[in-house]
């Protein structure tokens, strides 16, 4: 259980190589050159008062709260703004400061609510503290002169409420929203007396820029920025540290509690991903967790077509178990198999895997991962030896020069996303590859030095056109290539490289980028000092996402930028724990720790460990089990926390292969779109339930903690214990560490990894292991973990999905930053409010062609299906591309992608999508479908006894 409040010292903690000394009230301290007298003496245990002053911002010296005397120097000057100096000696409480301060109090207090009894943060209030802290008795000025006491107060943020009449002008939400965030949406209006802290050009929170990533929230000392939850419920009693289950930035956060009900979520400061900072999913969106839709009692039901009956534990594991038992007399050992899920557990996906080798005796399981980042497992792993990001997420502060491609940090992953840019403001440069216009390219104090704006499924021929400006115009830093890299294998790449049909001016055609850009950008990232290659799914889905990594390590190889800070290939996983599903050995060929199936020798250990054969031979991949499906040799599938139906592409081939099938098993917190086609529904349990880890795109294990009991009854691994016991496997655990030890003793990159270490280091980085006991914050630091790099032939293959007169667009889709994946969380909280409906982003040229205008329903159709929503005329787009988020099951915007899918791992080509767009009156025959299915899905039976399976 964590401390309810957490310390601030004041100012920003200062690195330097010389100490300094000096005297404060008596005490002798010491610290590095730079720090502030204030944070100096709060690490001596003194506190000095202070009211706009915080740790996690730059000083600002407003507020004069917090002077000392400072011998040999006239005045009184601020703590705050004043660095230490070798042999200072400073007094912080003598009785001229306590009258000056006792008047600062008092000016203060002459301007705000005397309410405090009422007041939703009595008892956790900055101001309150300090007037106790100078001693304040009474104010001398009185109430009757001009005053903020009667400013209206803003309520439009669905979070959190802002009250003037309680601001202290500290500006400490300015600058939090500035250096922090780096959104910039807060600004202080007006001087002297009327200044105001004011949202945009004196708008409300919600009309403004402001992304309610809660920093403002976090820093300010009063009731002025206030959640709402604080003030329904009262102060919190009592913190549980857990991480955050949104993307994979993987923060920590302080759950703060009143008994087992959540009060508010608050940042960690000493959270390894995010240092205190947040965004608007993590911070406020989960009150799915209680969400009314949630479903808290096991269902079956023989067919699909009947209701749903809520039975037992004991009945619905028994009727699975005896369900899949049939499936596999029937159909063979092959016919069933289980996909895990990338937003539970480490714990939990191991023992999913674990269950489909050890109990189905087969090694059918798969990821969501498939659908992702499987690119970024394989082309790392071909390249540099293993398959993960080299860095972890503070290495940007050492960056010069960021490639950004194929990602949106600041929707995608904010948080580090705001890491980013508050590393450009201080003077980094970036390139944007990407058909989007992201903000990133332009936003308040940043600007790309470059956007190349490729056409999609141009990846792979711009990486060889940067990687040919390097070669040829001989920026290759020879001595790392001669060093740490394969020879044989770089010159044929060099040779490769070098043929003229890679030049910026031959495949310029293909990618859209001028020429001259490309060069341009290729000079910079390999002449800029450190440079970082930051991506996401705008690499990995498409027909060549592994071809495309590898392109992107060969570059990073040839340039030098690999293995120190501010350098490497880094992924942006999107789910929270999509590294550590793959981690855990969630792919048909490879068990834990990324070792093949066929390998006799690591097979033999987990035999030993599991008492069971294992099944030499790969199994089947998800889109592999869909095909079976609809053939008929594979009728039964575990699906662990995933909305298949939803998240994958082409829903009318698996919707078709999941009707096919005789045995559908859905664990999961809501009744998804799967779960129309389910025979039984297991009940899971949120991020708040779950005790265990989550491993983050940076590959950092972080504790996740239960802050309240599963609503189940039953944890989700317990639930799988029990399935594989009824089926003849016995499987038992006494908590989630036992699971962990298990995976570290089977998976030498976990070796060092136990619930013990967690709690006491905050969170470790793989490899942890006898030769990393810590951790590995930065990979590939003396070498590959393959030995020497790799470099690989990148041959540029377009893609099979063309435009045609029927299909003349380009369909590409990404995230919204207040939505997450299949929206199942998100659209069950207040997020909506900001994205309620999925949009289709149109070129101006391309919306004249056809006769839109900004909000008509329009039809988007491909050769596999068609779905109807609204349009958005957007030139972030460039003409001939069209966009679309897939956050709403309504839209259904994998009804038109296809089954193309990347050459080495299947991960489907999301981004690639001929379509046609057309004005439409009415909804499609999907989505009247849909709304059909939706209303047979939720049906449910009085309880009875569960059948036999036929």
């Amino acid at each position: 259980m964590a401390s309810i409040k957490q310390m601030d010292y004041g100012t920003p903690e200062r690195v330097s190589d010389t100490q300094v000394t000096l005297d404060i009230d008596g005490r002798v301290v010491m610290v590095p050159a730079g720090t502030s007298i204030m944070r100096a003496a709060a690490e001596a245990g003194i506190n000095v008062p202070k009211l706009c002053a915080t740790d996690s911002i730059e000083a600002f010296g407003s507020c004069r709260l917090c002077m000392v005397e400072v011998e040999g120097r006239k005045g009184t000057p601020a703590s705050c703004t004043t660095p230490v100096m070798p042999g200072m000696k400073v007094k912080t409480q003598t009785s001229r400061l306590e009258k000056l301060r006792r008047g600062v109090m008092e000016l203060y207090i002459s301007d705000h609510p005397l309410d405090c009894l009422t007041c939703p943060t009595n008892g956790d209030c900055e101001l309150q503290d300090m007037a106790g802290v100078v001693g304040l008795r009474q104010v001398r000025y009185g109430f009757d002169g001009a005053n903020h006491l009667k400013a209206e107060k803003d309520e439009s943020n669905p979070y959190f409420t802002f009250d003037p009449s309680k601001c202290i002008a500290c500006s400490r939400c300015v600058r939090a929203c500035a250096e922090t965030q780096g959104t910039f949406a807060l600004t202080i209006a007006g001087r002297g007396f009327d200044s105001i802290v004011s949202a945009g050009a004196e708008e409300s929170f919600m009309d403004s820029e402001c992304v309610s990533c809660g920093a403002c929230v976090q820093a300010c000392p009063t009731a002025t920025l206030m959640e709402k939850s604080v003030i329904e419920h009262g102060m919190p009693e009592h913190a549980v540290q857990t991480t955050c289950a949104y993307c994979g930035v993987g923060c920590s956060f302080r759950a703060e509690m009143q008994g087992d009900t959540v009060v508010r979520m608050v940042p960690d400061k000493e959270g390894g991903a995010n240092e205190g900072h947040s965004c608007v999913k993590g911070r406020f969106a989960w009150g799915y967790a209680t969400h009314q839709d949630r479903i808290y009692k096991p269902m079956i039901r023989e067919r699909i077509t009947d209701p749903w009956r809520e039975v037992s534990w004991e009945d619905a594991i028994g009727y699975a178990a005896q369900r899949l038992r049939a499936v596999q007399a029937k159909y063979g050992k092959g016919s069933i198999g289980g996909i895990t899920s990338s937003r539970c557990t480490n714990e939990e996906v191991f023992v999913v895997q674990k269950m489909v080798r050890a109990a189905f005796g087969n090694n059918n399981v798969d990821t969501c991962a498939r659908v992702c980042h499987s690119p970024t497992g394989y082309g790392l792993k071909q390249t540099f030896g293993t398959s993960a990001g080299t860095q972890d997420f503070a290495s940007v502060d050492d960056t010069d020069v960021m490639l950004l491609i194929g990602a949106n940090p600041t929707d995608g992953h904010p948080v580090f996303g705001s890491r980013m840019k508050k590393r450009l403001r201080q003077g980094a440069k970036l390139i944007v590859m990407d058909p989007r216009r992201i903000d990133l390219v332009k936003s308040p104090h940043v600007k790309a030095a470059h956007h190349l704006q490729l056409r999609p499924g141009a990846n792979v021929a711009a990486v060889n056109a940067l990687a040919h400006v390097i070669v040829t115009e001989g920026l290759v830093d020879e001595a790392f290539v001669a060093e740490r890299c394969d020879p044989v294998e770089f010159d044929r790449w060099r040779a490769f490289i070098a043929e003229p049909r890679n030049s910026p001016e031959v495949t310029e055609p293909l990618t859209g980028i001028p020429a001259s850009e490309m060069r341009a950008a290729a000079r910079l990232y390999a002449t800029g000092g450190n440079g970082a290659i930051y991506y996401g799914l705008g690499v990995t889905e498409h027909s060549q996402g592994s071809t495309m990594v590898m392109g992107m390590a060969n570059l990073a190889m040839a340039t030098g930028n690999i293995g120190r800070r501010g350098v490497g290939v880094n992924p942006l996983r999107g789910q929270n724990n999509v590294q550590g599903s793959c981690d855990m050995g969630s792919f048909p060929h490879e068990l834990s720790g990324y070792r093949h199936v066929s390998d006799d020798a690591v097979r033999s250990v987990f035999e030993e460990v599991w008492q069971a054969a294992l099944d030499p031979e790969p199994g089947l991949r998800i889109p592999n089990m869909f095909d079976a499906a609809t053939h008929g040799t594979f009728k039964g599938l575990f699906v662990q926390g995933e909305d298949i139906a939803q998240s994958d592409p082409n829903t009318h081939h698996v919707t078709s292969a999941l009707e096919a099938m005789e045995c559908v098993i859905v664990q999961d917190l809501f009744l998804n779109e799967t779960a129309t086609f389910a025979h039984i529904f297991f009940p899971g349990t949120s991020f708040l339930e779950k005790d265990g880890t989550f491993t983050n795109a940076e590959r950092r294990i972080n504790r996740v903690r239960e802050v309240m009991a599963p609503k189940t009854g039953k944890a989700e691994w317990q639930v799988i214990c029990d399935l594989v016991t009824a089926m003849g496997y016995p499987m038992h655990y006494d908590n989630a560490s036992q699971i962990m030890d298990e995976i570290a003793r089977l998976t030498p990159t976990f070796r060092g990894v136990s619930f013990e270490k967690l709690d006491r280091l905050g969170s470790v980085q793989w490899p942890c292991n006898d030769a990393a006991p810590e951790g590995t914050p930065l990979m590939h630091v003396d070498g590959f973990i393959r030995g020497k790099g790799r470099f690989m032939i990148t041959e540029f293959v377009p893609t099979e999905e063309r435009t045609s007169r029927y299909f003349p667009l380009i369909l590409t889709t990404g995230r919204i930053l207040s939505h997450y994946n299949v929206g199942a969380q998100t659209r069950r909280t207040a997020n909506v409010a900001w994205h309620p409906e999925d949009i289709l982003e149109v070129h101006p040229h391309d919306a004249e062609e056809r006769g839109l205008r900004d909000g008509d329903l329009v039809s988007l159709a491909s050769r596999v299906g068609g779905t109807t929503l609204r349009a958005k005329i957007s030139d972030r787009m460039p003409q001939g591309v069209v966009y679309t988020t897939f956050h709403h099951p309504v839209t259904g915007a994998n009804v038109v992608t296809t089954e193309h899918s990347d050459w080495a791992t299947n991960c489907p080509e999301y981004k690639v999508t001929a379509v046609q767009v057309t004005r439409s009156n009415q909804p499609s025959d999907w989505q009247v479908q849909y709304e059909s299915d939706g209303i047979q899905r939720r049906q449910i039976a009085p309880a009875s006894p569960p059948q036999a399976a036929e």
